[in-house]
């Protein structure tokens, strides 16, 4: 737990406690200078990198890559897109199909010969090179849930508890925890809160708190892991929070007020500052690279219908996105190993009382998806990271292969859209087939298995994660039931 207060000085002097609740990064009941001395006692001992767990709590070492480490120097961003989008109107138009089945927004060229997405896609069309997809990725039912990220396949937790198992919940050399969720309060404090009613992101299943995903600005359970003690109705003021840490980090600069301190505890105060606290500013950002990324432009105002009680969702999607991701690329450039990613429920297209039809539909949503993923691809590609962030699209199902009466698309589990980028995988290319009808594979199915693998490739070495002492052999068996795609790896 990060904790300051008002007042950094009392009767002229800094309190011992306060620092110390100042310096407290909460990881299943051991702070970060515990698990640093952890750390340090299993070196001096000549343990492994991957020595037993203490406390539930791994301590693996920090240099991802290293030799005796699985860990590959290596970050996912799974992308959820809440509410099942439709694969016809996103990577598999069917134009050839009859006016009932075909992309219900027309399709647009792209830069894979013979390949078309949803016209709505302008920007994607034009890096298609650079991202693979798969037309083969089927979810296995309909249901409303979050089944990619936390279900059955995922032991109940969030796939990046999982990870965090076995990478252990913060990196040693930046105190960034591995584990993070970012909704969008993460970047707009007055933004739509989290939708929880198909499913908990920060659920862990039965692995354990410690390895829940770290929640920054949304109110989630472990809002608890960056608490600012301000006054009351302040909690979610930004300005408030950076003056917080600003007058923590000139305090830090006084390396005079270190000295009294253990030198654990300085060490949890210098990784802290190094890293943590300027990864979760985006104003550090160059203000183009932040307007590159804005979507909050893209919402056509103009034609808001009162109608769908989701109109919100789509607004919120719209306003956040772009800045989710630009976050999230920050949060891997600085140690997180995974990180998921959503808005709202928003792909829920049937064109009824609560949504909009798949025209309109895919105005607020896809364009803001396009814009923002697009960007994501581009802002990585330059920065010589599309071998170190593995980017993951999906939701939790896709859409039925004929349009309702009212022009919308239904649940449908038996196909749904995949686009994959990045992480050291092969990009360029479509995965799988699809019948004629869109409804079905017509090549091998991919499976969330499949997905869950993939990921798990990109993220380690799975044979040598084995060999590590204390590593649940359930999460094992969890990320190597299915088999990495085939084409990618």
């Amino acid at each position: 737990m990060l904790t300051f207060q008002d007042q950094f000085w009392q009767g002229g002097r800094w309190h011992r406690r306060q620092f110390l609740q100042a310096g407290a990064l909460a990881l299943g009941g051991l702070n970060l200078s515990d698990t640093l001395g952890v750390r340090a006692a299993a070196a001096e001992g000549g343990g492994a990198a991957g020595g037993d767990p203490v406390g539930g709590v791994r301590a693996i070492g920090a240099d991802r890559g290293a030799p005796g480490n699985p860990l590959k120097d290596r970050s996912v961003i799974f992308l959820f897109m809440h509410g099942g989008p439709s694969q016809f109107e996103t990577f598999d138009p069917k134009m050839d199909a009859p006016s009932h089945v075909r992309s219900a927004t027309g399709e647009i060229p792209t830069t894979l010969p013979g390949i078309t997405f949803g016209s709505t896609f302008e920007r994607l069309a034009k890096l298609a090179h650079k991202f693979s997809i798969v037309r083969s990725f089927a979810t296995g039912d309909g249901n409303h849930d979050i089944k990619p990220i936390v279900g059955v396949d995922t032991l109940q937790a969030n796939l990046g508890s999982l990870y965090s198992s076995i990478a252990g919940p913060s990196r040693l050399d930046s105190a960034m925890p591995t584990n993070i969720a970012l909704f969008p309060r993460s970047v707009e404090p007055k933004a739509q809160d989290a939708v929880r009613e198909f499913g908990n992101f920060e659920g862990t299943g039965d692995l354990g708190r410690a390895f829940a995903p770290f929640v920054p600005g949304a109110g989630g359970d472990l809002q608890q892991n960056l608490r600012i003690n301000l006054p009351e109705g302040r909690f979610h003021d930004r300005q408030a929070l950076l003056k917080s840490v600003d007058q923590w980090r000139r305090w830090m600069d006084d390396r005079a007020a270190v000295q009294e301190f253990g030198g654990l505890q300085q060490k949890a105060f210098e990784l802290l500052h190094r890293g943590v606290f300027d990864a979760f500013d985006l104003s550090r950002e160059d203000p183009r690279c932040l307007e590159r990324y804005d979507t909050a432009a893209l919402l056509p105002r103009s034609r808001i219908d009162p109608r769908w009680k989701n109109i919100e969702h789509y607004a919120t999607n719209a306003l956040t996105l772009g800045r989710q991701l630009l976050l999230a690329r920050r949060l891997c450039e600085r140690g997180a190993g995974f990180v998921t990613v959503t808005t709202s429920f928003i792909w829920d297209m049937h064109a009824d009382v609560n949504n909009a039809p798949m025209t309109v539909g895919m105005d607020y949503v896809g364009r803001p998806f396009d814009h923002a993923v697009s960007a994501f691809i581009e802002d990585v590609e330059a920065r010589g990271l599309s071998d170190k962030i593995l980017l993951v699209c999906c939701g939790e199902m896709g859409r039925t292969p004929q349009l309702n009466k009212d022009g919308g698309r239904d649940h449908w589990g038996n196909l749904a859209p995949l686009l994959v980028y990045g992480g050291g995988l092969k990009m360029g290319q479509v995965i799988g087939q699809s019948s004629r009808d869109g409804g079905e594979p017509a090549s091998q199915p991919i499976t969330l298995k499949d997905l869950i693998a993939t990921v798990m490739h990109s993220l380690m070495d799975v044979g040598q994660a084995r060999l590590l002492p204390g590593v649940s052999q359930r999460v094992i068996e969890a990320i190597t039931r299915g088999e990495p795609i085939r084409g990618l790896v």
